[in-house]
């Protein structure tokens, strides 16, 4: 689970809110936009972290960045100011759709592999993890042209590891011992 005790915490406040109010789905998409966008924006994330900047002039930033969130994010946000806790925002958001997903049986499978995945081997791809877990699962292609062939697949705690660079190197272990 990402994050401190605190954000899982604030995660789960807010999932059970959202779900009384049937607006989880919603809540998830601000999540997952919110922390995406914290993830790639290293000035968002320092202001959010900043101790000098304001907690009002931090607000009007993420109001002005996210415009059209579900009142539940919008009173997350408010909840987080008011307790001094706006720097763990990326954690909850991350969290929360940890627990989403949870909740609907979902998962992310990722696969990393040297070229982008085609739409035949996504469904295969699928289709295996559901076997081996039970559990629908997106899936997340990561690009690494270092793995030289192959892939490795993790879900959840379960990594996978099919890549040439892999096999080359137990090959290289094996000669070094002997």
């Amino acid at each position: 689970m990402s994050g401190s005790r605190a954000a899982v915490r604030y995660a789960k406040a807010v999932l059970s809110l959202a779900q009384d109010q049937k607006a989880a789905e919603a809540v998830n998409s601000d999540m997952k936009l919110i922390s995406e966008t914290i993830t790639q924006s290293d000035e968002l994330r320092q202001m959010l972290q900043s101790p000098v900047v304001r907690s009002a002039d931090k607000k009007s930033v993420l109001s002005s960045v996210f415009p059209k969130v579900n009142s539940n994010t919008s009173n997350l946000v408010d909840t987080l100011i008011s307790n001094k806790r706006l720097a763990l925002l990326n954690d909850v958001a991350a969290s929360y759709t940890e627990l989403y997903d949870q909740l609907r049986g979902s998962q992310v499978a990722t696969v990393t592999t040297a070229v982008p995945l085609t739409a035949d081997l996504k469904t295969k791809v699928l289709a295996k993890v559901k076997e081996l877990t039970g559990k629908e699962a997106e899936v997340e292609n990561i690009v690494d042209e270092s793995i030289l062939g192959g892939f490795i697949l993790r879900v959840g705690d379960i990594q996978y590891n099919a890549s040439i660079a892999n096999k080359l190197d137990k090959l290289k272990r094996e000669f070094t011992l002997n």
